[in-house]
């Protein structure tokens, strides 16, 4: 049985390994991306989809986008676009992004589990029908956009799972880096040389720096 990251592609194969993927014990990580044992999914062959009603109402869902989901939607496409080399509408759509981040006001009482719910709906609903009404018409740019986002969601969610059962002890001793151009963020002492998402090199990523003490 082979066992796959659904944040790098990396493969497990038990075949190689010579240990069952069960018997891993839970704190086993990606030794690519870093991603916990739960993102690892079996391998099976890619189904083939179906174009469902998602395109029809794409129009209708961007109309109530939030200022801040806009925001964070141009800033996703203009990495898409720095990605490709195409400066031009990369720097057009951070200037979109700017702008609504400008206009986003603070959302009240937002905590941890408000954000962890809002993950898994980007996961469980939201990525899956951009991506099948993008397919539909053949958007490849939106495709890849849509991979990228699943992916970096998909890690955020995990970290942030993580850091609601252990504090912010499991970021004690460490750093925490971001992808300048994907947004993928790695925790350890230095970044991949690759990253696991886009595969820029390791100068595209950005060291975050902690806060200040007041």
């Amino acid at each position: 049985m082979r066992y796959v990251c659904s944040i790098c592609g990396y493969v497990y194969d038990e075949a190689k390994e010579k240990t069952p993927f069960s018997q891993l014990p839970e704190s086993w990580t990606c030794p690519l991306c870093g991603a916990p044992k739960a993102l690892f999914v079996p391998e099976k062959k890619a189904e083939p989809q179906r174009a469902s009603a998602a395109l029809v109402h794409m129009d209708e869902d961007m109309t109530k986008l939030s200022a801040g989901a806009l925001a964070a939607l141009c800033s996703n496409l203009a990495r898409g676009c720095e990605k490709q080399y195409k400066d031009e509408e990369r720097v057009l759509f951070q200037e979109l992004s700017d702008y609504f981040l400008s206009v986003t006001p603070e959302v009240p009482g937002a905590d941890l589990d408000q954000l962890l719910s809002l993950l898994k709906a980007d996961l469980e609903e939201r990525y899956p029908a951009v991506s099948e009404a993008a397919k539909a018409v053949g958007d490849r740019g939106t495709q890849r956009v849509c991979v990228w986002g699943e992916k970096v969601t998909r890690i955020l969610h995990s970290l942030a799972e993580r850091y609601q059962k252990e504090g912010g002890a499991f970021l004690e001793h460490t750093q925490i880096w971001v992808c300048s151009v994907c947004g993928f963020v790695f925790v350890g002492d230095a970044p991949p040389e690759i990253c696991p998402v886009c595969k820029v090199p390791a100068w595209k990523f950005d060291k975050v720096e902690g806060r200040a003490s007041a």
